[in-house]
This record gives structure tokens, sequence and C-alpha cells, in this order.
């Protein structure tokens, strides 16, 4: 599990595709120190298994179901990533709960300078926007955001980033057009799916009356 906060901004050294899976190259000083094979790194909010490290480098197998879904397949030598290791039980949750699981991709539709702060509009798939609620939690790049609004007619959200977020992730060098990982909140997941599959209060219990 992660919190939608960024501990660096890493460099791809390298993005090695080998028909439907890819082998993915990081330089992240931080996020290697207390490294080891297995652990998990979210790489602009995609949760990635650590198989080698060593030199402030560490290298990931990118599997077709995370091509098909996220922007890392469009990733090449030098581009930067937001970094997270994955969040220890005696630390704070600082931002919300996010699991690495990136949902879909949306596009970043309009960027507006602010004296202090950008807003920022992201276009996506009605299948991802039902998620989306105002004030709600959202990752995008695996950094937690809060919800300005949503407009279902344009298919669009709104996000505001402060200094810090712009100066230290890379949504503050993402261009109009570009593409971003989205993961929404699982809690609407999960209600979701309690409410499609039919369960009501009492089945939940056991059926007790």
């Amino acid at each position: 599990m992660f919190t939608g906060i960024i501990e660096e901004l890493g460099t791809v050294e390298s993005l090695d595709v080998d028909g439907n899976a890819a082998r993915l190259t990081i330089r992240g000083p931080r996020v290697t120190e207390d490294a080891a094979h297995g652990a998990s790194i979210a790489v602009n909010g995609c949760c990635l298994t650590v198989v080698e490290y060593g030199g402030g480098v560490f290298t990931a197998d990118v599997m077709r179901e995370t091509l098909q879904r996220t922007s890392l397949g469009g990733l090449e030598k030098g581009s930067p990533v937001n970094l997270e290791r994955a969040v220890a039980a005696h630390e704070r949750l600082g931002g919300h709960i996010v699991q690495g699981h990136v949902d879909g991709t949306g596009t970043i539709a309009s960027r507006t300078p602010g004296e202090r702060w950008e807003d920022v509009r992201i276009a996506t798939s009605p299948e991802i926007l039902k998620y989306v609620a105002e004030k709600g939690s959202i990752a995008i790049d695996g950094v937690s955001l809060t919800v300005t609004d949503v407009d279902d007619a344009t298919g669009t959200f709104g996000v505001s980033l402060i200094p810090t977020t712009l100066e230290l992730t890379v949504l503050g060098a993402n261009k109009v057009g570009d593409t971003v990982n989205l993961e929404v909140d699982v809690i609407a997941k999960y209600v979701e799916r309690l409410l499609t599959a039919g369960v009501t209060p009492s089945s939940v219990a056991g059926g007790n009356k």
C-alpha cells in the first residue's frame, strides 16, 4: 500500500520491451536506500516489484496488463518518474490509501496558473469518471490529490497543484495532451461491487435477524 506522497523524482535508465512484457530500470537513490528483492515501489502510481537493485538503481518487470492500462510503455531513457516506496506500518498516512493498481489513464486537458498554484483539468473515460467525486481523493501518476470538481458533460475533472507538487513531481512538467495514470478511490469500487452484486446489510451479517 502507498499514500500518494511522492518521495523523489527518479530517472528512467532503460525500458526494454520484449513482446508483451518489458523490463524497466530506474535510478532512484532515495527509494533504493533500503531496497530488497521483492520490495514494492510505485512508479508513476504503478506498483512494481523490485527484481534487481544496486548503486541507486532498481529494475522491475512490467507485464502486459500494466503496459495496456498505464502510460509506462511510453517511457524512454531520461524520462522523469514519480517514486514512492510501500508505506511502513509505523508511518503517518499523509495522503490517502493508494494501492498502486492503476485503473486507467487520462489526458491533461488544460492548465491554468494561479498566483501560487495551478488548476489542472484531466479528461478521462466515463468508466473512470463515474468513480470521481468532488472533494474526493484520486491518485494522478501516483500523487494523492483532492478533486475540486467533476464535469460529466465534458468528461473532465479538476485538481489544484500546490508549489510543492509542481516542484517535486512530474505533474509540474507535464504538458496539455500528456497521458497520466489514474487510480480512483478503492472504496468507491467496493461500494459499486456490493451494490451490483445485490449484497444487502443482512446478507453481509450472515442473515441474522
